[in-house]
């Protein structure tokens, strides 16, 4: 751990340094070091909601099949949309100091880059004491991976990434756009 801590206090990447200087220290580490769930009791109840996104890059042939006939496995789409629904739902099982949250709403949609990729985009909305960013990252992740596990039979070099949020309103810390 301290050789970690070492690596980012002498420099680290643009995006280190960026979280950084928006908030001091890590949310879910104390003042010692130790791992620990943050207390939300006091927070005030708020509506909060999260757009994530995630780029599956699947190859001409696996796009081919998934956007004119289908793939053996069945409606790739559906199926995808279906498991990151379910997945933000699940998200604290998933993420140990993740808060339980139940979203109010959750959106999946995918969005067609020809020749060779689908972008996934999600949303989730609650009102609750803390955000929902990490339900809609899950979903787009999940939604991916599922995409994945339906095109794999066609291609096996298939690439996720980034998975990323894209923004998020309500609480606290207000209101937060990628630029």
């Amino acid at each position: 751990m301290s050789g970690l801590r070492r690596r980012i206090s002498s420099g680290g990447s643009h995006h280190e340094k960026e979280a950084m200087n928006q908030d001091s220290r890590l949310s879910h580490v104390d003042a010692t070091g130790k791992v620990t769930m943050v207390d939300v009791s006091a927070k005030e109840i708020s509506r909060r909601t999260a757009r994530a996104s995630a780029l599956v890059t699947i190859g001409p042939q696996a796009f081919a099949q998934l956007t004119t006939i289908g793939v053996k496995k069945g409606d790739a789409f559906t199926t995808a949309q279906l498991a990151g629904i379910i997945a933000a739902k699940r998200t604290c099982d998933l993420i140990p100091l993740c808060h339980g949250l139940m979203p109010e709403f959750v959106d999946v949609r995918f969005e067609l880059q020809p020749p060779d990729a689908v972008k996934i985009w999600t949303e989730a909305r609650v009102e609750g004491k803390t955000g929902v960013e990490l339900e809609a990252l899950t979903a787009a992740g999940v939604a991916a991976l599922t995409l994945y596990d339906m095109c794999k039979a066609v291609s096996k070099a298939i690439v996720i990434g980034p998975i990323q949020l894209e923004e998020k309103t309500g609480g606290k810390s207000g209101d937060w756009r990628r630029t």
